[in-house]
């Protein structure tokens, strides 16, 4: 049995109390909570303040992102170098948090959207593997793991769709496909609540081409469906660990 998880967004007493247990644990990315679309909580908040993140939430939430983005760019305009050191101590904080109950953990974990992944990887202690992308063997399977997420704010852990075709080409075919977006499958990749669709073309084509048994992956928190059929692949949604704080359980055969 291989437990998964994803958008885990800095819930630390949940993974502390899941993280131990004698089967691995695999996390699908979005480890850090830069902000909860819920309660206007995270980094982005510690920084810059609770009115000014209200008010992206508000125009995101509306799906005005033209708007949302003009207002991150009036609001570091003048201060970019002092909100980046801001912004860097924060995360090596928060990375240094969420990585602790990971310690003597045997895990495998790549990065979503939200993450940084050179930050990621120093702050992930020993027992704990960073797999950007590869594949791994566990209970006779092979699993494919494939990080990083859908293009939107150029983040550092967002790459493009060609890049992502190129990830899994690399991991040609395999029984489990692991990956932080969604396959560009309406339901599966709209969020009711964000209103935005992130899926990946390249995830999809993949799947339509290998047919791998199940596709595990995270970044939509409020999805129109949990789980779809592509062909023969199962694919399922095992998010949002922060509001849910449920693992989900890959069972062999």
């Amino acid at each position: 049995m291989i437990r998964i998880i994803s958008d885990v967004h800095g819930a630390v007493n949940a993974l502390r109390r899941v993280a131990a247990g004698d089967t691995p644990l695999l996390v699908l990315g979005d480890l850090i909570n830069f902000i909860d679309y819920r309660d206007n909580t995270g980094i982005v908040t510690d920084v810059a303040g609770s009115d000014f993140v209200a008010e992206v939430v508000r125009l995101s939430s509306v799906g005005d992102y033209t708007s949302a983005g003009e207002l991150w760019r009036a609001h570091s305009r003048g201060r970019e170098q002092e909100l980046r050191n801001l912004y860097a101590v924060a995360i090596a904080a928060a990375y240094t948090e969420i990585c602790a109950p990971l310690e003597g953990v045997e895990a495998y974990v790549t990065y979503g959207n939200v993450d940084n992944p050179v930050v990621m990887d120093e702050h992930l202690p020993a027992s704990a593997t960073m797999i950007e992308a590869g594949i791994i063997e566990l209970d006779g399977q092979t699993i494919g793991i494939v990080g990083g997420g859908v293009p939107t704010i150029n983040s550092p852990g967002e790459i493009s769709d060609e890049e992502m075709a190129k990830r899994l080409d690399g991991i040609g075919s395999v029984d489990v496909l692991c990956t932080h977006v969604a396959p560009a499958v309406r339901p599966l990749a709209a969020d009711v609540i964000g209103g935005r669709a992130k899926g990946s073309p390249a995830v999809r084509d993949y799947i339509e081409q290998y047919q791998p048994s199940r596709h595990y992956f995270g970044d939509i928190h409020q999805p129109q469906a949990v789980t779809w059929r592509i062909g023969d692949t199962v694919c399922t949604n095992v998010g949002y660990f922060r509001a849910t704080g449920r693992v989900f359980e890959h069972h062999a055969g």
